[in-house]
């Protein structure tokens, strides 16, 4: 039997996702199952003054109309809001709790009906009278109000100091904007009245078990009380990491009715969610003649709202890239009368490395360099901020693989210098960096005598492939065909696992996999030596594995026994086991993924119009687990990065307070026709200390470097350097 980790294979699920079997939150049937629809504010900040719900309520078929007076119980302090990934600094947003307006999109009413048409209707029969008070949302308006953050980045030297004596300096504000998630499926939970007062929740989420946590701790019931299950994600990547309001509504409106109720937000709706926050990215570099760094300074102004402290590392990533002796990194809030921001993507990173290599791109033009070679010149073989040396980092070949297979040999350095007929073609490039995490998971897995297993963890898989990685280690580990492997996920009353997120699932499951795995092998061993005539009585238990079907001595086939004559003989219909892993702190390396991207670009002179006609994506992630998907992880990551360099923007009406393009026409995002040819390579990356299968992460390293790969290849094609994003043809032509 061939090997299935590191070999291309298709998505256990795909077959579920493609026929329409697969479920998603918004889905799941119930008996008597009643229909929410969200009232929200439409002012930014204030309070409710007068709600009145009764022409809503006596429309046919309207159950109840739940606000802040007229809801069951919630808890009031703010550690009971608190879920596993809240900012640890702040009072979390709590729906329908009082008469206070926070952000403009707040729920502040939940109309149940018996079908979603007329509670929709009967929602806009309710009457609400706002008092406004002053409010902000415009970060560039209020910048001078930033509050700094602690962060764990301590200044070296004196960069301010070095920068005024370096050779060649380069300083620029870079400028990214608010961007809304918009996954296919629209956040919603089906929250199930069982009669007895217990309730399954099917709910859009990255962590049932942070949700379940969460809402035992919001309505006081013990946890064996509510159950949450997700299946099947469609689309999140950090939307989906807290419980969002939804999950709220519809268990208050089970709890309150004794029903079933499902509650689906709109697309605009969702829009008053989390989103990644609009940072002014503040880049200064200093340098030598010969390209090296002298000082590197890094100040990040991002938004949050009134209630939260939402920070992510923005300025930390030149730190693990590029050496310098002096630098000086900063983090600074400033509090707008908007919802929470999230994760979204590489959150910090994302945004962060975007202005670090939009900087290094402007600083090679300025020292006559080719942005690589500078990269070169700069490289650090050490994480500079704690000193120390990676697990592993070949990004050296990343710059090498990349270059040969886009041919960056052939690229004239000189700006406006190539064309293709009427369009200007740019060449860029940038780097990519991001961490590789690890986190206890725990997994159970049930062999039963006919060679079947299946394996259990609470992990949520949120299209990312994590069904079809548990299934692949599994069949490695037992010694069994992938067919003969189901995967149970996303159920909090499984096996422990933390949220999905950080590009920490693959190998944080993967590895709880073969705890698991060693533990049904031990008791197959076990059972086999105290078999009459064993073939394998007299072979030392570390020389005995799974096979095909089999338990045998390694190498020698001759001598084996199949697991169901094992099992028959010991009379055992399943052997279970359940091991959490836990990987071990050392402090003494840094853990990253790294890439190298590569972007062609073709501008039309006379119209401004931008296509990314190439890219090549050259990544070091250790192990690949699956190529297949892997693959699709980067490719997904490099379209994203498109929209953010060229499409993605949340508009905001700052009269009112006000998302202008909440919807999926006017918030613009890649389509077919603005996707073109993407290479993604995989570098070969050997990793015997980050984790026993030598595995890293590779959902967010796919976007990092990516936008400004494309707004430095935009500079070489049109000679016009863009620091505010997304790069718009206005803007070129300005």
């Amino acid at each position: 039997m061939n090997a299935y980790v590191g070999t291309p294979t298709s998505r256990v699920d795909g077959r579920a996702k493609v026929t329409g079997a697969a479920k998603y939150a918004g889905e799941f049937a119930a008996d008597r199952l009643l229909h929410g629809f969200v009232v929200a504010a439409t002012i930014p900040r204030g309070r409710i003054a007068r709600l009145d719900t009764s022409k809503a309520l006596k429309v046919k078929g309207v159950v109840d109309v739940l606000t802040h007076a007229h809801r069951p119980p919630l808890a009031e302090q703010d550690e009971a809001w608190k879920d596993e990934v809240a900012p640890e600094q702040g009072s979390p947003f709590r729906p329908l709790y009082d008469n206070s307006v926070k952000f403009d999109g707040q729920p502040i009413a939940l109309v149940v009906a018996e079908d979603w048409e007329t509670a929709k209707f009967a929602a806009t029969r309710i009457r609400v009278e706002h008092e406004e008070e002053a409010f902000a949302t415009d970060l560039e308006s209020e910048r001078t109000r930033a509050a700094k953050v602690d962060q764990p980045h301590k200044p070296r030297g004196d960069a301010s100091a070095a920068l005024t004596r370096a050779a060649v300096h380069h300083e620029a504000d870079y400028v990214i904007p608010s961007e809304h998630h918009n996954p296919m499926e629209l956040y919603a939970t089906t929250a199930v009245w069982d009669g007895n007062g217990k309730l399954t929740v099917y709910d859009k989420t990255q962590g049932v078990q942070n949700v379940q946590k969460f809402l035992c701790s919001v309505f006081d019931r013990k946890p064996d009380e509510i159950r949450v299950i997700s299946p099947y994600v469609g689309g999140a990547f950090g939307s989906g990491l807290r419980p969002q309001h939804q999950v709220v509504l519809a268990t208050l409106g089970a709890l309150a009715l004794k029903r079933s109720v499902r509650v689906v937000l709109t697309r605009h709706q969702m829009y008053g969610l989390g989103y990644r926050p609009m940072t002014i990215e503040h880049v200064a570099l200093g340098a030598n003649r010969d390209g090296t760094l002298e000082a590197v300074m890094h100040e990040a102004i991002a938004v949050t709202s009134r209630f939260e402290n939402f920070a992510r590392n923005d300025t930390g990533w030149g730190e693990q890239l590029y050496k310098s002796p002096n630098s000086r990194l900063s983090h600074m809030l400033v509090h707008l009368d908007v919802a929470t921001p999230c994760d979204m993507r590489a959150p910090g990173a994302a945004s962060g490395v975007c202005a670090l290599e939009c900087a290094m791109d402007e600083l090679a033009v300025a020292l006559k360099l080719d942005p690589i070679e500078l990269r070169l010149r700069c490289y650090s073989d050490r994480d500079q901020s704690e000193d120390l040396p990676y697990t592993s980092k070949q990004l050296r070949a990343c710059y090498a693989r990349g270059a040969e297979a886009f041919g960056w040999s052939r690229r004239d350095p000189g700006p406006r210098s190539m064309r293709d007929g009427t369009e200007l073609v740019g060449w860029g490039m940038a780097t990519g960096v991001w961490e590789a995490l690890q986190m206890p998971v725990a997994v159970r897995i049930v062999l039963t005598a006919n060679g079947h297993a299946e394996v259990s963890c609470a992990a949520s898989d949120i299209g990312t492939g994590t069904y079809t990685i548990v299934a692949q280690v599994a069949a490695d580990a037992l010694g069994l065909p992938i067919e003969n492997i189901s995967v149970r996920l996303a159920d909090s009353s499984l096996p422990q696992a933390p949220v999905e997120g950080g590009s920490w699932m693959a190998a944080s499951s993967a590895h709880a996999v073969l705890g698991a795995a060693e533990e049904i092998r031990q008791e197959l061993v076990r059972h086999v030596k105290a078999m009459p005539a064993s073939p394998l009585g007299g072979v030392d238990a570390p020389d005995i594995i799974l096979v095909d079907g089999t338990v045998a001595k390694a190498g020698d086939r001759s001598h084996a026994v199949s697991i169901a004559d094992i099992m028959r003989h010991s009379k055992l219909e399943r052997i279970e086991k359940e091991k959490l892993n836990q990987f071990a702190e050392d402090k003494s390396y840094a853990r990253n993924t790294h890439s190298a991207v590569f972007v062609e670009v073709k501008v039309d002179e006379q119209l401004g119009v931008i296509r990314v006609t190439r890219v090549v994506s050259a990544v070091a992630a250790g192990r690949i687990l699956n190529p297949k998907t892997g693959r699709s992880q980067v490719m997904g990551g490099v379209v994203w990065g498109i929209a953010m360099a060229l499409h993605e923007e949340t508009l905001m009406d700052h009269r009112f307070g006000r998302i202008m393009n909440a919807n999926i026409a006017e918030y613009h995002i890649p389509v077919n026709a603005d996707v073109h040819d993407i290479d993604v390579i995989f570098v070969d990356e050997a990793d015997d200390r980050i984790n026993r299968l030598g595995v890293k992460g590779l959902g967010e390293i796919g976007i990092v470097g990516v936008p400004a790969a494309i707004a430095n290849a935009v500079y070489h094609a049109t000679g016009k350097r863009i620091r505010r994003f997304p790069i718009t043809l206005d803007k070129l032509l300005d």
